[in-house]
């Protein structure tokens, strides 16, 4: 793996310095300067799409083209454009990828500019902004920000006379309430457990006070006694028939089999707010707490390719959308928490049938989404290993020798 990313690191320092030779922001046919924003959440078009509409009323000679691709590929098709020339000029980047494409001189580095313009980055949260600067350097302008709340289906519960979660749940009533909402007669599971990091194991392990990286960033511990207990607590679900199995959720999405009215209870995201607002049985409550209440906070930040030919365009749209007025669009249209500071409360204001508090709740106790130069590698590693403990093909106890044996092997070679 190591020998590949020097690999790609050199074709890709390669291909800038002849990318360099090209005429900054040379215009199109028409006279404009057309750059290309990659993002891959197509709930955010709307949104996104008046953002561009604004932006080109105060800058009429810059054409802004999306190219939108599923989060599955999405890294995998940067990797291939980066080696291709065919890079967006400006995209969306998360914490787990920011190391590495940061390292290999794949995305700019933003400090001069910001310095030159006077931007200023204390209008967004210094976690967030931590989390994108790279040895010194920010990357990225932060986006949004996201917590964990428990979704949940009113109707569910109205009909089996259960009481809507709330503050005083803890493991304990998740498991008790899923087992009262499981009907096989209806096909309703009254849970779904998700093998996801984000939104799934890695809030479980925290909220029984494990950890999932090390402070000195130099093992995971999947293989501790509270990790452990909190895999199988979520492995549990299935086991126990209360949460549709691996195979079925990779079949079916949790989010539409709980859209469909199939499953009672998850966790997930913010940004699940555009597509489940339209459904009237539909509320969210805090996470319930283990040993404490926990969630990952985690933000997107929108970066610029290092080998653009429009830089000077391309960092006047990352400002723009950085700004007050791009937030202010995602807060009332209820998209994502905005993450430039002083707008979270128009955000909730925008959907008021659905309890949007519990994600800014979150914030006071979570912890941030683990970002070290493997990242991407250990993810994998998780969905490879961690799949067959989810399929019962094997004990959550074996899953996380070899899990932990492979990302502690991708720490060391950092």
């Amino acid at each position: 793996m190591k020998k590949w990313l020097l690999m790609f690191v050199t074709v890709i320092i390669g291909f800038i310095v002849l990318a360099g030779c090209s005429k900054d922001d040379a215009a199109s046919s028409d006279g404009k300067v057309e750059i290309t924003y990659g993002f891959w959440d197509k709930k955010q078009v709307p949104a996104i799409d008046e953002i561009i509409k604004l932006f080109n009323e105060k800058n009429p000679d810059i054409k802004v083209k999306t190219e939108i691709t599923p989060y599955g590929q999405y890294f995998q098709k940067l990797e291939t454009a980066a080696t291709g020339s065919a890079l967006p000029d400006v995209m969306w980047m998360n914490g787990a990828h920011v190391n590495q494409y940061a390292d290999g001189k794949v995305i700019l580095p933003l400090t001069d500019l910001a310095q030159k313009d006077n931007y200023s980055l204390d209008n967004y949260p210094e976690s967030l902004i931590k989390l994108y600067t790279v040895n010194e350097d920010i990357y990225g302008i932060p986006k949004d920000l996201d917590t964990t709340g428990l979704w949940y289906n009113k109707k569910i519960f109205d009909e089996a006379g259960v009481p809507y979660p709330d503050e005083t749940w803890d493991w304990d009533k998740l498991k008790e309430v899923a087992k009262k909402l499981t009907n096989k007669d209806k096909g309703i599971w009254g849970y779904a457990a998700l093998m996801g990091n984000q939104g799934g194991y890695y809030d479980f392990i925290w909220q029984n006070e494990g950890y999932v990286i090390s402070e000195d960033g130099k093992s995971v511990g999947f293989d501790q006694p509270e990790a452990i207990e909190a895999l199988k607590y979520n492995v549990s679900f299935i086991e126990e028939g209360l949460s549709p199995t691996q195979a079925q959720m990779t079949e079916t999405a949790a989010s539409e089999l709980f859209s469909s009215g199939k499953i009672a209870m998850m966790f997930d995201g913010p940004w699940m707010v555009p597509e489940y607002k339209k459904n009237p049985d539909v509320d969210v409550a805090v996470v319930p707490k283990g040993k404490q209440r926990a969630v990952a906070i985690h933000g997107l930040a929108n970066v610029i390719a290092a080998n653009t030919k429009h830089k000077d365009a391309a960092w006047k749209f990352v400002q723009f959308l950085g700004s007050k007025e791009a937030a202010e669009v995602f807060a009332k249209t209820g998209t994502v928490i905005p993450a430039y500071n002083g707008t979270q409360d128009a955000w909730i204001k925008a959907v008021p049938t659905i309890n949007l508090q519990a994600f800014i709740d979150g914030i006071d106790y979570s912890f941030p989404l683990p970002s070290v130069k493997s990242t991407g590698e250990i993810w994998q590693y998780e969905i490879d290993v961690l799949k067959k403990a989810w399929s019962e093909e094997v004990s959550v106890e074996e899953a996380v020798e070899e899990l932990t044996k492979k990302a502690n092997e991708a720490l060391a070679n950092e």
